[in-house]
């Protein structure tokens, strides 16, 4: 089975929202303004690239990444070589870029939970918070790597959702805080 793991920068009240400059977000840039840049506290993001064999996208987050990361070529050649499975019911095979590599279209959780299923190495989901939402409530994520920011948001999308449902236990695997205040928090999901 493969192992799915959430990455997300994350404000201390649970907001996964705009954090490097989305337009339309009032807070906007929040992992940028106002924290002192620390290179060691994005270690994992390197890790994350080089471990991945392939990359789990929702629509939104597809649309916004798939105009600007292929042609990142220094910041991403693993992520752009990798295969790419975008979770949507709405878009079609021809709104797919073609200089992205192999993409693929997932209908449903359950296309996910088959997904787990093959053979291939771990999948990572960037970006994409409310299918982050709806993997969790599905227990279909096994991983969270999570950078979470000294900073309360309020509003704006949330990592986890607010549905009621069975307690889920996460096991700490790695912690480290930063000198700027960030704390990285990798935790397993206890089966």
């Amino acid at each position: 089975m493969r192992t799915l793991i959430a990455t997300a920068f994350v404000s201390l009240d649970g907001v996964v929202e705009a954090p490097g400059g989305e337009p339309g977000y009032r807070n906007s840039g929040w992992t940028v303004k106002d924290i002192q840049f620390d290179e060691a506290a994005y270690e994992i993001k390197t890790r994350e690239q080089d471990e991945a064999a392939a990359m789990l996208l929702g629509r939104v987050s597809y649309q916004a990444f798939s105009p600007v990361w292929p042609d990142m070529t220094a910041e991403f050649p693993g992520y752009n070589a990798m295969p790419k499975y975008v979770v949507s019911t709405t878009l079609r095979e021809q709104d797919l870029v073609t200089n992205w590599g192999e993409i693929n279209i997932l209908r449903s959780l359950d296309d996910v939970a088959a997904l787990k299923e093959t053979a291939g190495g771990t999948i990572i989901v960037h970006g994409s918070a409310t299918l982050n939402r709806n993997l969790s409530d599905a227990r279909l994520i096994d991983r969270y790597h999570l950078l979470v920011f000294p900073v309360l948001l309020g509003a704006g999308k949330r990592l986890f959702s607010d549905t009621d449902k069975d307690k889920q236990n996460l096991k700490l695997v790695e912690s480290q805080p930063y000198a700027n205040g960030i704390q990285k928090l990798v935790y397993d999901v206890v089966r």
